[in-house]
């Protein structure tokens, strides 16, 4: 459907609406919260030191010259979260591999017996 070019800006707004809505709708289930936050330029700068280093899409690595070496959607994920700490009034994150929050103020252990009391079965 979206190949349809009259049609294709309307079912991707509509699309990225539905699923901002059940972001939504789990943050306030789980009390929790969530940022809208402007991925722009986020898997360009540095996450440790702000540097804008400059890649082409097919680069899958970050490197910067203050020594931090990241996959590029590692980098991009660190720098979104700071935004939305940012954003929120709370320090920057130290966040790092599969020990980070998906959700603000939880751990990924809290997260984890959240979800095996509400689907017993996972």
């Amino acid at each position: 459907m979206v190949k349809n070019h009259c049609l294709a800006k309307s079912i991707n707004d509509a699309s990225w609406s539905l699923f901002r809505r059940w972001l939504e709708y789990f943050a306030v289930k789980f009390n929790t919260q969530v940022v809208a936050v402007n991925p722009r330029m986020t898997s360009q700068k540095c996450s440790d030191c702000g540097l804008i280093v400059k890649k082409s899409l097919s680069t899958r690595t970050h490197k910067c010259s203050c020594g931090c070496e990241l996959q590029r959607d590692v980098n991009a994920a660190k720098n979104i979260l700071n935004l939305a700490k940012a954003s929120l009034g709370h320090k920057q994150s130290n966040a790092t591999g599969l020990v980070t929050s998906t959700l603000l103020g939880e751990t990924l252990v809290e997260q984890v017996t959240r979800v095996n009391v509400e689907s017993p079965r996972l």
